[in-house]
C-alpha cells in the first residue's frame, strides 16, 4: 500500500522514534496538583478555568453533555515534542492508588463532536486539546497527505482544492480528524476505499512511556492493525499520513420529500433495491433520512452524493423517481459540497443521545417496518422541549479489510441504522435514553428474526452504553488487548485517561 514518496515520511518518523525513549518506570505517589506542575514543566501551554484557552476550549465541544464537564486545566500543546513531554511527566507523576493502578489523570480531545459526557472531557485532571496541531503537507508526488491530529476535515478540504486531491474524511463540518480515524470513518469515498482507517499508511503517535514512534505495517505492525479501529487505547497519535485521492468536483445534495405514506413505501423500496449488490456502484454514497422535530413533525428526506460530476446518477435514479419537495443538488468541490450539506445542521446541541447497530440488507418490508417503528417509537417523546430525532439509514464503507473491526472485506451488502436524539433540558435525560433504547430494541429485533442482525456497532455512531469493541469480534479484541499490555504494561491509557471504550 506504500505509494511513491512514502520513504521521505517513513524516514521523517523513524527519526523522531528516539525521543523519550529512555527507560520508563511510573512513579506511584500522589499529586495534589498536577495542572500546576505541568505548567512548570510546559509553561505556555496549560489554561485554567476563566482564561481565555479553557474557556474556549470548554466551548468547543458540540454538546452540552461534554461542556458542562469541568477539567482542572487544559493543557493545549503546539507540537509532538511538547506532548510527549507531557505524557511521560504525567506517567511518572500521575496519580495512582494502593494496587498501582492509575487514578483518572486526563482525557484528550480533538474535534470534540462526540455526543457522550466524558467522551473527551472530564471532571477534574486535565484535558488535552489538539486542536493547536492541525497542519496538512501534501507528499511531492501527490499521493499521500499528512494531517495533524488536531485538525477539523472541514477545514482540511479547502487547503487540498488547489491540489485537486481529497481524502477520505467527515462528511459535515467540524469533525475531528483524530477521533474521526480512529473510530472507523465513513466518508464520501467510503463505498470505493473503505473506512477511513483503511486507507492510512503511517500515525506518528506518542506512547505511554512518552516515546515517539512512526506506526506503519512495516514497523508496528500490531499497533498500525490496532489503531484502525481501537480508538484512544494506545497512545496519543499527533500525526495521520493517509492517502489522497484526486477529486476536482463531485455531485451531491439534500432532496427533500413529503412525508407520507406512498413516499415511505417509495424510499423502502428505493434502499433495499439500492443496496442489492446487483446494483452496486462505488461513487455513490447516500443516507436515508427520516426525522421528527418540537415544533415541526415528521420529515423525510435524503442525501445524495456522487464522487464523479455526474448529474442525477443512475444509481439513483429510484430515490429522484419519488416527487420531491425540493432539493440542494450540485456539483462542486469537496470542500464546498460539506459546507453546505453543513448548513443543514446546528453548530451546537444541547442534550444529546445516539445509538447504532448493523445489518444486511434485506427487502422493502424490513425498511418499512423499521420506519413505522420510528414513527410510532417518537410519540411518546412529542413534547420535550426542543426536540429534535434524526433516523439515519446507510450503506456501510466497502472495507478492503485493513482493519480491526472485525468486517468481511468486499461485502457490498451492509447496512447501519443510527437514531440520534437532541433536545434542551438535562431533566429529559431518563426519559429520552429509555424511549430510544425501547425503539432501537424494536428495530433490531425486526432485523434479528430476518436472520439479518450482525454484531459490528458503528464507535463513532455508539452509545456510552454501548460497547463497540467488544462487537468485532472476541479474537479482534484479545489482539487489540495484547497490543495494549505490549505498548502500555502500566495501564496509562486504560486507567489514567479518560473517554473513549476501554479495552479492560
Amino acid at each position: 500500500m506504500s505509494p511513491t514518496g512514502f520513504q521521505m515520511f517513513a524516514m521523517v518518523g523513524s527519526a523522531m522514534a528516539a525521543v523519550g525513549s529512555a527507560a520508563y518506570t511510573p512513579s506511584v505517589h500522589a499529586t495534589s496538583n498536577l495542572c500546576d506542575q505541568v505548567a512548570s514543566q510546559l509553561p505556555g501551554l496549560v489554561s485554567y478555568p476563566g482564561q481565555t484557552v479553557y474557556n474556549a476550549s470548554q466551548d468547543g465541544f458540540y454538546t452540552s453533555n461534554e461542556r458542562e464537564l469541568t477539567p482542572s486545566c487544559v493543557f493545549r500543546p503546539t507540537d509532538t515534542a511538547q506532548v510527549s513531554q507531557f505524557v511521560k511527566f504525567v506517567g511518572q507523576h500521575g496519580q495512582r492508588d494502593k494496587s498501582g493502578a492509575y487514578q483518572p489523570l486526563f482525557a484528550v480531545r480533538g474535534g470534540g463532536h462526540t455526543l457522550w459526557s466524558g467522551a473527551a472531557n472530564m471532571d477534574g485532571g486535565i484535558t488535552v486539546d489538539m486542536r493547536g496541531m492541525s497542519s496538512l503537507t501534501v507528499s511531492p508526488d501527490h499521493k499521500m497527505v499528512s494531517l495533524g491530529a488536531g485538525g477539523k476535515w472541514s477545514d482540511l478540504y479547502p487547503l487540498l482544492t488547489p491540489y485537486n486531491l481529497t481524502v477520505a474524511g467527515g462528511r459535515v463540518p467540524g469533525i475531528g480528524v483524530a477521533g474521526f480515524a480512529l473510530g472507523g470513518g465513513v466518508s464520501f469515498e467510503a463505498r470505493r476505499h473503505g473506512w477511513t482507517c483503511d486507507n492510512i499508511y503511517g500515525y506518528e503517535m506518542v506512547l505511554a512511556s512518552g516515546e515517539v514512534v512512526y506506526v506503519t505495517s512495516s514497523s508496528h505492525p500490531d499497533l498500525w492493525m490496532a489503531l484502525k479501529g481501537g480508538s484512544n487505547n494506545f497512545g496519543i497519535v499527533t500525526r495521520f499520513d493517509v492517502a489522497a485521492f484526486p477529486s476536482t468536483q463531485m455531485w451531491g445534495g439534500t432532496v427533500s420529500y413529503n412525508y407520507t405514506p406512498t413516499v415511505l413505501d417509495a424510499q423502502a423500496s428505493a434502499f433495499a433495491s439500492f443496496m442489492d449488490p446487483k446494483n452496486f456502484d462505488d461513487a455513490a454514497m447516500m443516507g436515508l433520512i427520516l426525522g421528527f422535530a418540537n415544533p415541526g413533525g415528521y420529515s423525510i428526506s435524503n442525501s445524495l452524493f456522487y464522487l464523479e460530476p455526474t448529474p442525477f446518477p443512475k444509481a439513483y435514479q429510484p430515490f429522484t423517481s419519488i416527487p420531491s419537495t425540493g432539493n440542494t443538488i450540485q456539483t462542486a468541490t469537496v470542500a464546498d459540497t460539506v459546507n453546505s450539506f453543513g448548513k443543514f445542521l446546528p453548530a451546537h446541541l444541547s442534550r444529546a443521545v445516539e445509538l447504532v447497530f448493523s445489518f444486511k440488507n434485506g427487502d422493502a418490508a424490513m425498511y418499512s417496518s423499521l420506519m413505522k417503528i420510528f414513527e410510532d417509537g417518537v410519540k411518546p417523546l412529542a413534547n420535550i422541549d426542543g426536540l429534535n430525532i434524526q433516523l439515519l439509514i446507510q450503506p456501510h464503507p466497502v472495507t478492503n479489510g485493513t482493519n480491526s473491526l472485525g468486517l468481511t472485506a468486499g461485502e457490498t451488502d451492509l447496512v447501519m441504522l443510527d437514531l440520534t436524539i437532541a433536545y434542551n433540558n438535562d431533566a429529559d435525560d431518563a426519559v429520552v435514553e429509555k424511549q430510544l433504547t425501547k425503539v432501537v430494541s424494536q428495530q433490531k429485533q425486526v432485523v434479528k428474526d430476518k436472520g439479518l442482525l450482525i454484531p459490528y456497532t458503528y464507535l463513532n455512531y455508539a452509545d456510552k452504553s454501548q460497547q463497540p469493541i467488544d462487537s468485532y469480534g472476541a479474537a479482534n479484541k484479545a489482539k487489540l488487548q495484547a497490543v495494549s499490555k505490549k505498548y502500555d504494561a502500566y495501564g496509562l491509557f486504560q486507567k489514567g485517561v479518560r473517554g473513549g471504550y476501554k479495552l479492560f
